[in-house]
């Protein structure tokens, strides 16, 4: 049924790849002589043990997967990175509780951006370094690498791939999905280059223009300052980051077909202009609103209107402005922008843009339908018929998504959380935006939540990650029933 030795072994691997990854950061500590040096070398060294365990149980497992496997593989690849990705934190005694070792953690693969510390710019370089680079590899998906190296195993991976891109449309430029998927990531990878280097040029460090690259492509959020980028106060800064962020919510495959020359099918993309039209009237009516209602220029409401419409759409979660200090309106649209989301396909978290234009498109049929009911009216995107397979999906996920959030805020408030923090905090996590509501807004951290309040969020991150029914999934008596 479950071909476990063969998991065990992708597991292993995956564990070797975060072992490199806490050596380089073991090199920023080196680079810059802090004491955070000995936590990344035992961090390595207990996960490269685990790893090697690992390896050695999946020893001549079968080279095959099917769906179920993909779909523990995803899951457990989550939770897996961040209980060892926690460890130079909890080691190293900069975060002492497991709990909120766990949760920053979690924030980071889950690309959320969340935090639950207080005093970033006193932490060392490589523990800063290790938090945008989670953010980084969890940002594309930890899985769609493993898609990439899969070969080496002699196993496909689209089982995987449709385990992890949940989304409504699987769009394939390749007929082999590890080719597809180095490609995207050498787009991931020239975006991250690009953005470091024009950031460099706009006054940034060296080492801050790679951490915010990394937390920019991502849609993670992580800032190496408790100000994010607010701290920089340069117009430059925030429309490039904006810019960047925009491209991050553009479905990498759109992307690839662009960088294909087929620009035309990319400008004609449905769930793209709804993205756009999204962004552009948000960003125009909080514009106008902060410069009426303020001693905002033109220009600056603008570009605090853009950047904080950006952020939160595309889920990465960077500022620069308390927007709670902005009228309560603007929190309710700011708020509507976080659940819907960026495009499928992307980085971003939140219900997603193609969802909305097939629910947009349903209730405009249901509407014909009422006034002419023999009508056969096919919903269509991009002029392809969607099949009531994929209608019945869209509209199963955004119940769940709906159900989960109203069962969450209970909880949440169940545990003594305020009405509009619990609100915030489930909506940031399920849609992996960072920065909440109240108390849990932009200038605050999470950690005054109860530690049963970190451990539902941060499960709210990995079901928002993976897009809800990869988790759940592996809660239902079928899913491990043999047949």
């Amino acid at each position: 049924m479950i071909n476990s030795k063969m998991i065990f072994r992708i597991l292993g691997f995956l564990l070797l790849i975060e072992t490199a990854m806490l050596l380089c950061c073991g090199a920023v500590s080196l680079f810059y002589k802090e004491n955070d040096l000995q936590s990344f070398l035992i961090s390595s060294a207990v996960t490269t043990c685990i790893g090697v365990l690992l390896l050695a149980v999946g020893k001549d497992a079968v080279k095959s997967l099917n769906r179920r496997d993909g779909y523990v593989i995803v899951s457990a690849a989550w939770v897996t990175f961040s209980l060892f990705g926690m460890l130079p934190y909890y080691i190293g005694g900069y975060i002492p509780n497991v709990t909120d070792a766990f949760f920053e953690t979690m924030s980071g693969f889950s690309s959320t951006g969340a935090t639950i510390l207080n005093n970033i710019e006193s932490m060392p370089h490589g523990i800063l370094f290790w938090r945008a680079m989670t953010q980084w590899i969890g940002g594309l998906g930890i899985v769609f690498f493993t898609i990439a190296v899969l070969p080496i195993f002699g196993v496909g991976g689209i089982q995987v791939f449709a385990a992890e891109a949940s989304g409504p449309t699987h769009d394939k430029v390749h007929p082999r999905i590890g080719i597809t998927a180095k490609w995207i990531w050498g787009i991931y990878a020239g975006m991250t280059g690009t953005l470091i280097i024009l950031l460099i040029g706009g006054g940034m460090s060296i080492f801050d223009s790679i951490c915010h690259a990394f937390a920019t492509t991502s849609t993670g959020g992580f800032s190496t300052k408790q100000a994010s980028i607010e701290y920089y106060h340069s117009p430059y800064i925030d429309y490039v980051i904006s810019i960047f962020m925009f491209l991050s919510g553009i479905n990498f495959t759109l992307l690839l077909l662009m960088f294909n020359g087929k620009i035309k099918k990319f400008l004609h993309d449905a769930e793209l202009k709804f993205y756009f039209i999204c962004v552009s009237f948000f960003t125009l009516f909080i514009a106008v609103w902060l410069h009426q209602t303020s001693s905002m220029g033109v220009e600056e409401a603008f570009r605090k209107s853009l950047f904080q419409v950006i952020s939160l759409q595309t889920s990465t979660g960077f500022v620069t402005a308390d927007y709670m200090l902005w009228p309560s309106i603007l929190w309710g649209c700011l708020v509507i922008v976080m659940i819907i989301g960026a495009c499928a396909g992307s980085t971003t978290g939140g219900i997603k843009c193609i969802r909305m234009v097939i629910l947009f498109q349903v209730v405009k049929n249901e509407f014909k339908h009422i006034l002419h009911p023999n009508a056969i009216l096919p919903v269509r995107v991009n002029k392809q018929v969607i099949s009531p397979s994929i209608q019945s999906t869209v509209l199963a996920f955004t119940f769940l998504y709906v159900v989960i959030v109203i069962i969450s805020v209970l909880v949440m408030m169940g545990l003594g959380v305020g009405f509009l923090e619990s609100i915030g905090t489930v909506i940031s996590s399920i849609g992996n935006m960072g920065p909440g509501l109240g108390t849990c807004g932009p200038a605050f951290s999470w950690s005054a939540l109860p530690d049963a309040a970190k451990w539902l969020l941060s499960f709210l991150m990995l079901l928002g990650r993976l897009e809800l029914f990869t988790v759940l999934l592996l809660f239902t008596s079928d899913f491990w029933k043999k047949n």
